[in-house]
């Protein structure tokens, strides 16, 4: 009789998740660090320069990625010994820290995508000018990043738990 069909994924398929989660935030970062806009009222003032940590939930969304970054940065780190030497750190209660680890920060990315999409629907209702249209789509373009981030994250997550010890 054959043995039965193991469920674990290969250390080189987590190692490539993780590493398209980190460029996907990572690429996230870096547009909505780089937004903002002058807004002129008239001809002849400065106008009103609006940047990122103007609004809540793009801040919101920098914070979030941020973090999903860290978090990725360690757990890659972590794949890339795995993948190199076959062994795991820390032992099962290193697959608990994964697993839970995974789950929330998977959660805080989804929140960080959702808040950025519903603000950037919300000030789109009100017609915006030329300038600040270009703003909120790239505002749009970096909660898409990380809501492609999370979509990463959340198959992390799944790996995580299938290298759970079983506890029968």
């Amino acid at each position: 009789m054959a043995p039965p069909p193991s469920t674990a994924i290969s250390p080189v398929v987590v190692l490539a998740v993780r590493v398209l989660t980190f460029v996907c935030l990572l690429i996230s970062l870096i547009l909505i660090t780089t937004n903002n806009v002058t807004i002129s009222s008239s001809d002849y003032d400065g106008g009103s320069k609006i940047k990122f940590n103007d609004l809540y939930a793009y801040r919101y969304l920098v914070s979030t990625v941020v973090l999903g970054i860290a978090y990725t940065l360690l757990q890659t780190a972590f794949s890339i010994f795995q993948v190199s030497t076959g062994n795991r750190i820390g032992g099962e209660g290193f697959c608990l820290f994964d697993f839970y680890g995974d789950k929330v920060v998977s959660y805080l990315l989804a929140t960080g995508a959702a808040a950025s999409f519903g603000m950037t629907v919300e000030l789109k209702r009100n017609e915006p000018v030329k300038d600040m249209e270009k703003f909120l789509n790239m505002g749009n373009a970096a909660a898409s990043l990380c809501f492609i981030g999370f979509l990463f994250a959340a198959a992390s997550s799944v790996f995580s738990s299938y290298a759970l010890p079983k506890r029968v």
